[in-house]
């Protein structure tokens, strides 16, 4: 009941916006994630325990397209190029959140994109550990002015805008495995958006856990169902 009730939810919402359910409005920037490596595969999984250098497309959105000025859940999807082999991708959403081992499991409302971190709220299998994924801005010095944060738009018109990419399990602290950087905007419409799905674009030892896939899974396709009847018949 509860599949078919999110399914039929998303199809409603996204009809009536011609873009997805959630996170309808975005801006979609391209840049590149770093891989650090571990010396002696510590996390146990062969794309983290080895450098790398990534393209990567990433879309940042609020979930329910409040009014700018109004708090929102903001959304990181990020897609990962290459990452398994030529024509492979990666894919990992992260949503803002806390950090710490409640708050990195729930969602948090905040108006700017820079002033927290994002999580993937729910745990992945890393190697044969389940950790949370998390997106941690990292600030510039310039910026320490105690004046107003600028807008993601703004910081990337200056210079890229950095995540620190980390993961940690249940009593672990923080670990970072990976550097993101965002280094230029392009315009895309809300109903040409990717469609990015962390269960189709995974790695072998890197994946979402199972718990509420099939919820997921239901939303999606009724998100992506609406869309498609939404969209503008050309002449």
């Amino acid at each position: 009941m509860l599949d078919r009730a999110a399914h039929r939810v998303a199809d409603r919402l996204a009809r009536r916006r011609s873009a997805p359910a959630l996170h309808p409005h975005g801006v979609l920037c391209s840049g590149t994630l770093a891989v650090s490596g571990r010396t002696g595969g510590e996390w146990g999984v062969p794309w983290l325990d080895r450098p790398g250098s990534y393209a990567a497309t990433v879309r940042w959105s609020r979930a329910l397209g409040l009014p700018r000025r109004l708090p929102d859940g903001l959304g990181l999807a990020v897609r990962v190029m290459d990452a398994d082999g030529p024509g492979t991708a990666l894919d990992m959403l992260f949503t803002s959140s806390g950090s710490g081992r409640l708050g990195r499991h729930l969602p948090l409302p905040r108006p700017r994109a820079q002033t927290g971190p994002y999580s993937t709220l729910l745990s992945y299998r890393v190697g044969d550990r389940e950790r949370v994924l998390a997106a941690f801005p990292v600030r510039d010095s310039r910026d320490a002015t105690g004046g107003a944060l600028p807008t993601l738009w703004q910081e990337l018109a200056r210079r890229p805008v950095r995540f620190d990419l980390r993961a940690a399990a249940a009593g672990e602290p923080w670990r970072t495995f990976a550097s993101l950087a965002l280094e230029a905007v392009h315009t895309a419409p809300a109903t040409s958006t990717l469609s990015y799905d962390p269960y189709v674009h995974s790695l072998p030892g890197l994946h979402p856990t199972g718990r509420l896939r099939r919820l997921r899974d239901a939303a999606y396709a009724g998100s992506r169902r609406g869309r498609a009847a939404g969209d503008p018949v050309d002449p």
